[in-house]
């Protein structure tokens, strides 16, 4: 997908702001139809769902895509540096947007544990959960996810470097994904990551909420998730711990970043599980 499509959806969005911390929360909607909250992975923004928002538009839903506290065009919380500051916000904000009215929420990675912390603390909110790729189920990589330094480079081809390897490290399975699409938006997320110091995706914070949040939970994982490469019969048994687990799918060939690296299949996915 070109980069220039990303010109055009947010050219095509509303733009949405709601107070958070000190400044404002950023979201970007499109289409119509019932809401469907999603919500990015660490270091990410809304541009993690480039590839999946005009389909769920085309397929009658109302798309609403956050930039998480800390992240992105977003202020910082109030108070707090991980995932458990981010449902006060999240919440206040989304009253402003839709009032009252539950929704479905999709999380990827980081945001999918913030939507899960956010369905337990806020019951009445959340009417279906996807989460995507998320880390907190207190489960460990049996290989480490060792991303390599590119701050201290001034040379931007040595930057682009570390963060092409850094792609193939954490977020992309296949080396034909690492597109020119993909380091640009990469490179754009990073820099704009302000949430230092997260540690609760190394718990099982996840898994806690999804025991208590009463709403319907499903799972879309990719077949070679550097956080769980051969451990995904371990993931489904702790996601089927859940209060109301519905259904897990793996995605063949793709790795973490699932929704960018095989959309077509991802899409289907996530369109099933809120059908």
């Amino acid at each position: 997908m070109p980069v220039a499509d990303l010109g055009s959806l947010r050219w095509q969005a509303e733009l949405l702001v709601t107070p958070c911390g000190s400044g404002e929360m950023v979201w970007h909607a499109w289409g119509s139809g019932r809401p469907l909250v999603l919500l990015h992975g660490g270091s990410g923004s809304w541009t993690h769902w480039l590839r999946n928002i005009e389909p769920l538009v085309g397929a009658g839903r109302r798309v609403i895509a956050a930039d998480l506290p800390g992240f992105g065009d977003s202020a910082l919380p109030a108070t707090g540096s991980d995932a458990d500051a981010l449902p006060d916000p999240l919440e206040a904000g989304l009253a402003q947007i839709v009032g009252d009215a539950a929704v479905d929420i999709a999380g990827f990675s980081f945001g999918g544990m913030t939507a899960g912390l956010w369905a337990q603390r806020f019951p009445a909110r959340v009417a279906r959960l996807v989460v995507v790729g998320a880390p907190g189920l207190g489960l460990f990589a049996r290989r480490p996810v060792d991303l390599a330094p590119w701050r201290h480079l001034s040379d931007e081809a040595e930057r682009d470097a570390i963060h092409r390897a850094n792609l193939a490290t954490l977020m992309l399975h296949d080396p034909a994904a690492i597109d020119d699409t993909a380091l640009a938006l990469h490179k754009a997320n990073v820099v704009r990551d302000r949430m230092k110091g997260r540690t609760l995706a190394r718990t099982d914070a996840l898994a806690r909420a999804l025991r208590q949040a009463p709403c319907p939970v499903w799972a879309i994982y990719g077949e070679h998730d550097a956080l769980y490469q051969g451990q995904m019969d371990e993931v489904r048994a702790v996601l089927q711990t859940a209060r109301d687990f519905r259904d897990m799918t793996v995605v063949p060939g793709a790795g973490h970043w699932v929704q960018y690296e095989r959309p077509e299949a991802f899409n289907a996915a996530l369109l099933a599980a809120l059908d």
